[in-house]
């Protein structure tokens, strides 16, 4: 039986890709270096840092500078307001948001409704 989705994540501006630890694993590391052809040092070098603060210690992903958010992951495009390796996404990614309806869709569409604008992108 298929699985209804309560949110469509090509009506929203890329909120969870700001959040500022994605982070991957090694996996994620090789299905994306496989993506752009390159080897697993270079991708990691080119598209990673390390994350060492509170005792963690993880792999994530660059951001960039975005026109709607402060900073947002560095594979997602700002003009189209997507991912640019969908398909080589991060587990994180793929599992996001954990169930069947994003807190953030809901609270988007709300004041979309609210505003009388279905573009309207709430700022900090």
């Amino acid at each position: 039986m298929a699985t209804t989705l309560g949110f469509d994540c090509s009506k929203c501006p890329g909120y969870c890709c700001t959040y500022p630890r994605i982070v991957i694993s090694l996996k994620d590391l090789r299905r994306i270096a496989r993506h752009f052809e390159i080897s697993e040092d270079e991708a990691r070098n080119r598209y990673t840092k390390r994350y060492q603060e509170h005792g963690e210690d993880e792999t994530i992903l660059k951001h960039k500078r975005d026109s709607v958010y402060a900073s947002i992951c560095r594979f997602f495009d700002s003009d189209e307001r997507r991912c640019t390796i969908y398909k080589a996404r991060p587990t994180v990614c793929r599992d996001y948001p954990h169930g069947k309806r994003c807190g953030y869709y809901e609270f988007l569409k709300f004041e979309r409704k609210q505003q009388g604008n279905p573009d309207f992108i709430p700022s900090a």
